[in-house]
């Protein structure tokens, strides 16, 4: 896991909220596939691949959030 601590928070906070948060309006990406995720109608190739393609950045962030948690280190 030594990889988490070569990127700057910076880094993955701006991915975090890019990718997770993208295109704002109408509505977050992210937000709508889950939606079509919990509907069941999320069947098509694209729209699982658009779903793990947003879902990438707030992954890094919360990875590196409980790395850093459980080292019990602050970054410099």
């Amino acid at each position: 896991m030594k990889w988490l601590d070569r990127i700057p928070w910076w880094v993955a906070l701006t991915l975090g909220a890019g990718l997770g948060l993208a295109p704002v309006l109408p509505e977050p990406h992210l937000w709508q596939k889950l939606q079509m995720l919990y509907s069941g109608v999320l069947v098509r190739p694209v729209d699982v691949f658009d779903l793990l393609f947003h879902t990438c950045g707030p992954v890094l962030v919360l990875l590196k959030l409980m790395y850093q948690y459980r080292r019990g280190t602050p970054d410099p």
